[in-house]
């Protein structure tokens, strides 16, 4: 089977560079893009810029298959790995605001039927922790024994992660919880069995009702997207440079869904990364469910800890480019076939995504200077229209929230 790349995680902190530029039409922009795919031999390239109000463009050069010529297009679908985990957080905010879940109730009321005596630390835990990368649970991101055993697993996905959260919370923590920052899959999985527990619906029913239908992300599924012996997508490429059949060997085993199976094309990407530009200014309705001001601002938070300032599936950087308090959202994802990044400024309402059907130092690179690219684009685009409008220069907006998370109190009790 395949792994999460640790590429992945330390990608989290790659430094967008912003430059002062002209800015460029879009074709100016599509050149450069095949420039980039080109020179790092990427076989296929995208890129978006995202507006809270609803604009997305998006731009994609090369190839779906190495070797084959037939072209990857702007509504292709590209695998986001562990980019879904801020879908996995939405998720867990929408079933707050519905009255499923709460955020501070700890983990021994929420799995109440584990089938095995839960571990005391982790019994005080709550979905903060879980969702922050601070429940000091196994990181589940490479060739390790929990990874393994999660391959082994039979029945539904529901039944799979069911057996996983008691294999995994029944023994004690490798990391003390709330301690240290320890970048865990198998902490969004919990997350995403805790939500399947409370709904009597499986994570991918729930992700599709609640995000992808209301959302109208038709391109949105889970796991390597298109079809064998069918070149109808992109193809995801290993180490040596060769493409992947989607099934078997495609992707993960289904069961870590909540941490990163989600594929979608480049506009249904931005449709989600949307939310959080729109919720950072006022209550979004997403479906039935009001998404409150601030919910988003919760998500937005990240744990008190200047060295990993991370929390709902991003990393909460500062980048002087940003409006407001210089918080970015960024989050990177591969499972070692695909890579792809984002970065989102919620203060000014734009974010820009990078993806790529390889993985490895070349596609890191080539997804960073994409994202340099529609970055610097953007900023010299919103420079020129602030000198000519300067009373209509976009304000700073004022959080609904601390920015800084603080463990819950007697562990959420």
């Amino acid at each position: 089977m395949k792994f999460f790349a640790s590429l992945a995680i330390l990608s989290l902190f790659a430094t967008v560079r912003a430059q002062t530029i002209a800015p460029a039409n879009n074709d100016a922009i599509q050149r450069e893009l095949t420039t980039i795919a080109t020179a790092l031999k990427v076989p296929a390239l995208g890129g978006a810029i995202v507006h809270s109000d609803g604009q997305i463009s998006t731009f994609v050069t090369g190839v779906r298959e190495s070797g084959s010529d037939v072209a990857a297009t702007v509504t292709d679908q590209w695998h986001l790995g562990s980019c879904t985990k801020a879908m996995t957080a939405m998720l867990v905010a929408l079933l707050v605001e519905r009255g499923d879940l709460t955020w501070d109730r700890p983990l021994a009321f929420l799995l109440p039927n584990l089938g095995a005596p839960m571990d005391a630390d982790y019994a005080r835990l709550t979905l903060v922790e879980l969702l922050a990368h601070r429940a000091g649970l196994p990181s589940m991101t490479g060739p390790d024994e929990d990874l393994r055993a999660a391959s082994e697993l039979v029945g539904t996905e529901v039944e799979q992660r069911s057996a996983l959260c008691r294999r995994i919370l029944s023994q004690k923590p490798p990391t003390p919880p709330r301690q240290a920052f320890v970048y865990s899959n198998a902490g969004f999985i919990v997350a995403g069995h805790i939500a399947e527990v409370a709904t009597g619906k499986s994570f991918e029913t729930l992700l599709r009702e609640l995000l992808f239908v209301p959302l109208d992300m038709q391109s949105a599924g889970f796991g390597a997207p298109g079809t064998n012996n069918n070149l109808d997508q992109p193809r995801g490429h290993d180490a040596a440079g060769k493409p992947v059949q989607p099934r078997p060997n495609g992707d993960n085993v289904p069961l870590l869904g909540p941490a990163g199976t989600v594929h979608a094309s480049l506009a249904d990407w931005g449709k989600f990364l949307r939310l959080h530009l729109l919720g950072d200014a006022a209550d979004v309705q997403v479906g039935a469910i009001t998404l409150h001001r601030e919910t988003i601002a919760r998500l937005h938070t990240a744990w008190d800890d200047a060295k990993n300032p991370y929390a709902y599936g991003f990393s909460m950087p500062h980048r002087d480019w940003a409006r407001g308090l210089h918080t970015v959202l960024t989050h990177s994802g591969s499972n070692t076939m695909w890579f792809c990044v984002c970065w989102l400024d919620p203060s000014s309402g734009f974010g820009v995504l990078a993806v790529a059907n390889s993985a490895g130092h070349d596609a890191l690179e080539a997804c960073d200077r994409v994202s340099g690219l529609l970055l610097n684009n953007w900023l010299a685009r919103r420079k020129l229209a602030e000198q000519a409008k300067p009373a209509e220069a976009m304000p700073a907006v004022t959080p609904a929230f601390p920015r800084a998370i603080t463990p819950p109190a007697n562990g959420g009790k």
